[in-house]
């Protein structure tokens, strides 16, 4: 799974002309003389720092908060905040921290490495760790407990990992507090659905019902086709016998 998402960054990278254009002049300049033909011994450097940019990239950070970047709470209740990472070359002392609206730093803790678990830092008491980094997926989740309505906003979550260089890398997931949760009327949906569902009900008893009087009207025609069969049978066989007996007659003497 990391090896694809590395291939995906590289590739990303690679067919993204504009953005390497201006973040790696080194690279463009080295891929315009390769692609005319031009070589100069002071290109070695320049692909040195080329291949070095690719090489970053391809390693790179990855942080994410799941496929939806919303949360709704409860006030007065706990809320999962999911935050989890991932290094095609694996991390040491990763450092993570948790902000609120960019500013206020909620929860920090650091990995030494994939075998250990997170040590804590420093944080807000009202925020836990609920995590892994041991398991498969590195995660770094943390819930907020006794949500309150000023806790509404913005959530990053951010990771440095010393083993790539210090790169570092952050995901944002946005809170919303409320009253109480608002249920959602299905009414219009259940009336779709019975009026569709009722649709094909009588689409199939119909079908069912043309199979059957089909059925009997063949039945039907067979059966009459037999009894004139039968009919025109027994006539021509009385007209022949009829006729057998005229001719067997012997004609009268005189």
């Amino acid at each position: 799974m990391a090896f694809s998402l590395c291939q995906e960054v590289l590739l990303a990278v690679l067919h993204s002309e504009s953005f390497y254009k201006a973040a790696f002049p080194e690279m463009v300049v080295l891929v315009e003389h390769i692609t005319q033909w031009q070589w100069d011994p002071s290109l070695v450097g320049l692909s040195k720092r080329a291949g070095l940019h690719i090489f970053t990239l391809a390693f790179a950070l990855e942080v994410s908060v799941g496929k939806t970047n919303t949360v709704m709470a409860l006030n007065n209740s706990n809320v999962l905040l999911p935050c989890t990472f991932t290094s095609c070359i694996g991390f040491q002392d990763v450092v993570f921290t948790w902000y609120f609206n960019s500013t206020e730093m909620i929860y920090q803790g650091k990995i030494k490495n994939p075998t250990t678990e997170p040590t804590f830092v420093t944080g807000n008491p009202r925020v836990e760790f609920v995590g892994s980094t041991t398991k498969k997926d590195y995660n770094i989740s943390i819930v907020l407990n006794n949500v309150e309505f000023s806790d509404a906003g913005k959530y990053t979550c951010h990771v440095k990992n010393p083993k790539e260089r210090n790169a570092q890398h952050n995901a944002t997931i946005f809170l919303t507090v409320v009253h109480k949760m608002v249920e959602t009327d299905n009414t219009v949906t259940l009336i779709i659905v019975g009026v569709v569902g009722g649709l094909i009900g009588l689409l199939i008893l119909f079908m069912l019902i043309k199979r059957v009087v089909l059925f009997i009207i063949k039945k039907t025609q067979d059966g009459k086709k037999e009894c004139l069969v039968s009919s025109s049978g027994n006539d021509n066989t009385e007209n022949g016998l009829a006729g057998s007996k005229a001719e067997q007659k012997a004609p009268p003497k005189a």
